[in-house]
């Protein structure tokens, strides 16, 4: 992974570099919140959604030159280049999505059906389909060509406010804001598997390149790791104070990387096999010029709502679009991310056919020089492992209420003074 780009509501793009003591540049030009970004799948360009009804694209140069077309009449929420980089597809307030050539900016064509928002847009992997979602409660399924609604799930309980095709093209995923995680057989039109994981309204979600896993992003502050050939809860990720905006893996799986409302962009290492944990190193920077630079346990002035990894490297550096260059930097801190794991399964419809897109890693143990059994040896690793990251994440917390300390000891001398201030008023 040798990039990140991040969307924000303080209306600007960042483009994250993740080599050591390389810039983190900024990116302005739209007008009002970035809803959604994303690398073409060449890495080439970078192309952004807002509020401000256009969609952007961006060359991650030193010029760093973006186009804007107005693709719609209300807030533009999503974003999603097709699988050859040819065409874009956007959904948006105005209750459409429309398909957009890449190259010249053209309007293709336009889906209609939908009577609400449209929250989310996405093509197949052999960009023939496009699946939808919307606050109108269905989540539909299109063929690109006919341009037909071939199906529409219905939500009762809620709308989902993200959506996305199994790296198979076989099943479609869903975060509902009734807090759970549901998967479809697109060919059946049958629900495979529902997660009941989150407290909160699950936002946004993301497939592992190879099928097996499904990671997902809640406003319960956490992040869940769906292990999707057992049908159960793997990890539950703890790192954000707050909402849990945008969550995406990079092309290779490697990485996936994490936005909130605490204006932190979190990188994360997807060793799930591993007992050591999940790595996790933050970005911060100054999102404007009347703001200030924060230590790594503080929230960072960039407000970030949608994420997109990339595995491809721009060699030039970049610069804002008015010519001014960025003097932010991506600073790593070498934190672990607080992770506990899960062996309960959840409550679910499943169903043997979802199919994994790879075949089903398996772990293989051997007898220890000593006679342990090898179902025990794998146990009393798995525990040394937990123990090491309960380990670290007291140690997080401990590092986050000294923090709390602080600030709150601030806070009363800040009221102490305003106390002797007007008492010595009260006085003269």
């Amino acid at each position: 992974m040798k990039q990140i780009a991040t969307g924000s509501m303080d209306s600007s793009v960042m483009i994250w570099n993740m080599k050591p003591q390389m810039r983190a540049y900024r990116f302005d030009g739209h007008k009002d919140a970035v809803t959604s970004v994303q690398f073409s799948p060449s890495g080439h360009l970078v192309a952004s959604a807002s509020r401000d009804k256009t969609v952007r694209l961006w060359v991650p140069s030193l010029k760093a030159e973006s186009t804007a077309f107005k693709a719609h009449t209300a807030t533009v929420r999503s974003i999603n280049f097709s699988a050859d980089g040819q065409n874009l597809v956007t959904a948006s307030d105005d209750k459409t999505i429309k398909v957009w050539t890449v190259h010249r900016q053209k309007f293709l064509l336009s889906l209609n059906q939908h009577i609400n928002w449209v929250r989310c847009a996405k093509f197949s992997p052999d960009d023939r389909l496009i699946v939808s979602s919307s606050d109108d409660k269905t989540i539909k399924l299109w063929d690109k060509n006919s341009r037909e609604c071939i199906h529409s799930f219905y939500e009762h309980a809620g709308y989902a406010n993200h959506v996305d095709f199994h790296p198979s093209g076989t099943c479609i995923a869903a975060a509902c804001t009734d807090n759970s995680v549901k998967v479809w057989d697109i060919r059946s039109h049958k629900m495979l598997q529902h997660y009941q994981v989150h407290s909160g309204v699950v936002n946004s979600l993301s497939f592992h390149p190879a099928g097996n896993f499904l990671i997902t992003a809640s406003s319960d502050s956490t992040m869940k790791i769906l292990d999707l050939v057992e049908g159960k809860l793997l990890y539950t990720l703890h790192g954000h104070q707050g909402p849990v905006t945008c969550v995406a893996f990079s092309r290779t799986g490697e990485y996936f990387s994490s936005g909130g409302s605490d204006e932190q962009v979190m990188v994360w290492k997807s060793n799930f096999d591993c007992a050591e944990g999940i790595n996790d190193f933050r970005l911060q920077h100054k999102a404007a010029p009347s703001s200030t630079a924060q230590p790594p346990l503080t929230p960072s002035e960039h407000r970030s709502q949608a994420c997109d990894p990339s595995e491809h490297a721009n060699g030039q550096d970049s610069h804002t679009k008015s010519g001014s260059r960025s003097q932010s930097r991506a600073t790593r801190s070498q934190t672990f991310g607080a992770l506990s794991s899960s062996s309960s399964s959840t409550h679910q419809t499943q169903t043997p056919g979802l199919p994994p897109h790879s075949p089903q890693v398996q772990t293989q143990s051997q007898a220890s020089d000593g006679g342990v059994p090898p179902g025990l040896a794998s146990t009393l690793e798995h525990i040394i492992g937990q123990l090491d990251i309960l380990t670290q994440t007291v140690s997080i917390l401990e590092q986050r209420l000294t923090l709390t300390e602080d600030k709150l000891k601030e806070c009363l001398e800040n009221q102490m003074e305003i106390g002797l201030h007007l008492q010595r008023r009260e006085e003269a």
